[in-house]
């Protein structure tokens, strides 16, 4: 293999017939890394070892046609998120709709154009980079939401409890499905912020004194600073519920004293989200609270604490909220 191709993506090129993989080959062999199969088994085969990042793939073939191999394929946690194109003969409208059923992401008519062949190939797998972007930016998230978990006598099924309820109140507030799957991601980032508290102060069993409230009262600015300034996307949201979820709608809470709308409606979300999960499970400092006495004083704090149409929102999605706190129940 060339050297200049090694850190090139791989595609895996499957036709039985060997004349249409040579065509193949002549367009992409510069750019990439190729691997060649001539039946499904083969092809599957290859994929479980190789995980190609790109599959090119015939639908009539002996043995195992290609909308077998693409429905195998999905079916895999391994392979299921490799993309492929079907490269077919076959052009009427019927087959190319069993095609995207089966799990492709597009769809090339014989005879192939090189242009064609070249812009779909990269502009597929530009998709995949987005999308490995994005899921390590998660992980990294997620990361620095475990790191504060550690520094806390909070548990990590408080942050799953209260990233669902989280996500739970912005669909009921009218988020797009995009911006709830943004809120669940973000809000385990509320407390990164502790990290840097002293430990004395988080593991104190007792009531804190004015001192020590005042630097408590500084994890919000921390965490802040942690995620850092953001213009846009997963981490400004993180940004503003770690910044404002101890704010409160009269104006009386911390750091900015905001109140109203002015806090941002992801901090006011997840503010509710999290002082119910807190009531409602023990710590080593507390029994956890029955569930009709946290929820009134959730009601009683609307208008004060709360936003008083989210609190609306929460008793109206009350179930749901239960079935999670249910699932992620703390163990015996």
């Amino acid at each position: 293999m060339p050297n200049e191709l090694k850190n090139q993506p791989t595609l895996l090129l499957v036709d039985d017939e060997p004349a249409n993989l040579h065509v193949l080959r002549q367009i992409l062999q510069n750019d990439y890394r190729l691997l060649f199969a001539r039946d499904g088994n083969k092809a599957l085969a290859l994929c479980q070892q190789e995980l190609p990042d790109l599959i090119l793939l015939d639908i009539m073939m002996p043995d195992m046609t290609g909308f077998e191999v693409c429905e195998t394929l999905k079916l895999s946690d391994k392979m299921r998120h490799i993309p492929v194109i079907f490269v077919t003969a076959l052009n009427d409208a019927l087959d190319e709709t069993r095609g995207f059923d089966a799990g492709a992401v597009d769809y090339i008519t014989k005879p192939v154009s090189p242009p064609v062949v070249r812009a779909r190939v990269r502009n597929h797998l530009s998709l995949v980079r987005v999308d490995e972007l994005r899921e390590t930016r998660l992980q990294v998230v997620q990361r620095l939401g475990l790191a504060a978990e550690y520094k806390d006598n909070e548990t990590g099924l408080h942050v799953i409890r209260m990233s669902h309820f989280s996500q739970i109140l912005a669909r009921a507030a009218g988020f797009s499905d995009a911006a709830q799957e943004e809120i669940l991601h973000a809000s385990p980032m509320h407390d990164i912020g502790k990290i840097g508290i002293p430990d004395a102060i988080l593991a104190k069993p007792g009531k804190l004194d004015a001192d020590e409230w005042d630097t408590m009262k500084q994890h919000p600015l921390i965490g802040a600073h942690i995620i850092g300034e953001q213009v846009s996307g997963l981490l400004l949201t993180a940004r503003r519920i770690a910044l404002h979820h101890h704010e409160k709608w009269d104006g009386s809470g911390y750091p900015d004293g905001l109140a109203g709308e002015d806090i941002p409606i992801e901090a006011r979300i997840v503010a509710i989200a999290d002082v119910f999960d807190a009531l409602v499970t023990a710590r080593p400092y507390k029994e956890a609270w029955p569930v009709e006495k946290a929820v009134a004083l959730i009601r009683s704090e609307a208008g004060k604490h709360f936003d008083p149409h989210l609190v609306e929102l929460f008793l109206e999605e009350l179930p749901q909220i239960l079935e999670i706190k249910e699932r992620w129940a703390e163990p015996e």
